[in-house]
């Protein structure tokens, strides 16, 4: 009686620190579906609707959410997260994403926080956690159970935006209480991975790094692999282990995603866009476009600011 009585308070805990998240990520969100705050590195995010699949690019962090559920696709790989589950990022992925529960009755509300590797290894070393026990890379991206220290951790970050002169002191100390929690949970070892110097896939973020900063480049397998001291298919192998894609398809997705947003954004022409992001040849450009985002560049563009027109009226 007495461990079924303590495992259902801590159910209903869990229920009462999932419901108080929301009605605060409801209230910052209340004129915008995305609130960057001034908490460094936390965003929030509401929708009233479900969304269309979108590409874009996860950068590490854990993502929550109060209300709702989100679906992720890395390359053939499929991570659902909802008020009970977490998504946590170790490194940059392209991925394509969509809110798949969301109304305006009961919108999705969401919250990500970025992590930095130097914090999770500072972190490693000032509370003697172990290191990983296995060095084979494994995927950047899982989903992990959310609990209630987590989620109280969670409320408490948010709350600071209400006293926001005690975010420069109790800021570090709230997110650094959050990446513990990470380290020690379910999907700890996946943290402890990336942030273990030396461990295959500390040297596989390290190329990601590289890729991600140089992206317009043209890629050499043999010597990104020498760059971080590995063979060539030892490289191939590890890479597509953690990020579901070759370092070749990995290239071409920054590529695409960096050129939709020049377009977009800067309003770039389509020819400049592709040769900007590394593309030679215009055909080719247009081509890989139209199979990642399902038009040709002036169609998708001319699609994306009229949904956003359509939005803003």
């Amino acid at each position: 009686m007495k461990e079924a009585f303590i495992r259902d308070t801590g159910t209903n805990g869990v229920e009462v620190a999932i419901e108080t998240l929301g009605k605060s990520i409801a209230r910052l969100t209340e004129k915008e579906e995305q609130h960057t705050s001034a908490v460094p590195g936390l965003s929030l995010f509401r929708q009233d609707e479900p969304t269309e699949p979108t590409s874009g690019v996860y950068e590490p962090s854990v993502c929550l959410v109060a209300q709702g559920a989100k679906r992720v696709l890395l390359g053939d790989d499929t991570y659902v997260y909802d008020a009970h589950h977490y998504l946590i990022t170790s490194v940059h992925l392209p991925t394509v994403v969509q809110i798949i529960e969301a109304s305006r009755e009961k919108p999705y509300l969401g919250l990500r926080l970025m992590l930095d590797q130097r914090e999770i290894s500072q972190l490693m070393v000032d509370s003697n956690l172990p290191p990983p026990r296995a060095q084979q890379s494994s995927r950047g991206m899982a989903t992990g159970e959310v609990t209630l220290p987590l989620l109280t951790a969670f409320q408490r970050l948010i709350d600071l935006l209400a006293e926001q002169q005690d975010i420069p002191i109790l800021g570090p100390i709230i997110q650094r209480e959050i990446i513990y929690r990470l380290l020690v949970g379910d999907q700890g070892e996946r943290l402890r991975q990336i942030a273990s110097a030396g461990s295959q896939s500390h040297q596989i973020a390290r190329a990601i790094d590289w890729l991600k900063a140089n992206f317009a480049q043209p890629l050499s397998i043999d010597d990104l692999a020498a760059q971080v001291r590995m063979s060539s298919s030892t490289f191939h192998h590890h890479f597509r282990s953690m990020t579901a894609l070759s370092p070749l398809q990995f290239q071409k997705q920054l590529r695409l995603q960096e050129a939709r947003r020049l377009m977009l954004a800067e309003r770039m022409d389509a020819a400049t866009a592709g040769f900007q992001v590394g593309y030679e040849s215009p055909s080719q450009f247009s081509r890989e476009y139209n199979r990642l985002f399902g038009a040709p560049p002036l169609r998708d563009i001319t699609n994306l600011r009229q949904m956003a027109a359509d939005g803003g009226g």
